[in-house]
């Protein structure tokens, strides 16, 4: 595949995605803040369990700027224990009401890949589903969030959390990925979903050559004509190269947040929401000079 020749492609930024009713503007990139409430993510910082801290948590987060506050309740990193949809729910619903309570305007996303953890939390008040299976997981996650008439962000993995690391192979990571998400979106909108994110999957059943061809040429998925999510955060594709750990990849997330925001990212799932949102603004600020 000639990725060169995706190099004129618009890099739309007209988007609008309707959350809970009202109408969310990504013609300017916004930030998604992670709170995971669970004990076993790969990040100590991001994992949240009692409530009034997950509260103190959401109000940082959006004090610094979060447009989305992405809340997960199962760890997908390479070896974490498996969490159960009943156990998913019974993290996540008093979180989004602890959070909505003190914060009614906050729109929630839920990081799940179980339709029955998506439909109790949009009852709750949850107003995104982010799955990082893209429906693959369940068959009954397409049609449930096409019923529920939420935005729906489909991630791309090969394989399942418990095996995507091991040895990912591509003929053509861009290609095949873009390849996956024609079809993907076809799927969604076959179910109702009217709203598609899609989220190339940096870290999930890539290795790390996989991870810096996508975002070199992350352009190549604005032909597809939906909303782009970006989520590096923190992750091994940033610490394994410079040889530190997640809690030093503040500044390598920075610095491949910027890459993203040139290459026309709509969206970033952050851990350190004041960090991206500078990013979003100096780059905006570029764009805009003559």
């Amino acid at each position: 595949m000639a990725h060169s020749s995706f190099k004129n492609t618009a890099l739309r930024g007209d988007f609008t995605i309707r959350c809970g009713g009202k109408l969310l503007d990504l013609s300017q990139p916004r930030v998604m803040g992670i709170i995971n409430v669970t004990d076993d993510s790969f990040f100590a910082d991001s994992r949240t369990r009692a409530l009034a801290d997950v509260v103190t948590k959401a109000g940082r987060l959006l004090s610094e700027g979060a447009t989305i506050l992405d809340l997960g309740a199962q760890s997908t990193r390479p070896g974490a224990t498996k969490v159960g949809a009943p156990e998913e729910v019974e993290r996540l619903l008093p979180a989004i009401r602890a959070i909505l309570q003190a914060h009614p305007d906050a729109i929630i996303s839920i990081d799940t890949f179980y339709a029955s953890v998506a439909a109790a939390c949009v009852e709750a008040g949850a107003a995104i589903i982010n799955d990082i299976s893209a429906g693959d997981l369940d068959a009954a996650m397409l049609s449930t969030v096409g019923a529920l008439k939420v935005p729906y962000m489909a991630m791309h993995m090969q394989g399942t959390p418990d095996t995507m690391q091991h040895n990912p192979q591509y003929g053509d990571v861009v290609k095949e990925v873009l390849d996956y998400f024609v079809q993907k979106i076809a799927a969604c909108k076959a179910a109702g979903i009217d709203d598609v994110i899609i989220d190339p999957g940096f870290g999930f059943g890539k290795t790390i050559a996989h991870n810096y061809t996508l975002l070199k040429h992350l352009e190549a998925f604005h032909i597809l004509e939906v909303p782009l999510l970006v989520g590096v955060s923190r992750k091994s594709m940033i610490y394994k190269v410079l040889g530190s750990t997640p809690q030093e990849a503040l500044n390598g997330t920075t610095v491949l947040n910027t890459l993203a925001l040139e290459r026309g990212a709509h969206l970033l799932r952050v851990h350190d929401v004041s960090a991206a949102m500078e990013a979003v603004k100096l780059v905006g600020l570029m764009k805009e000079m003559p």
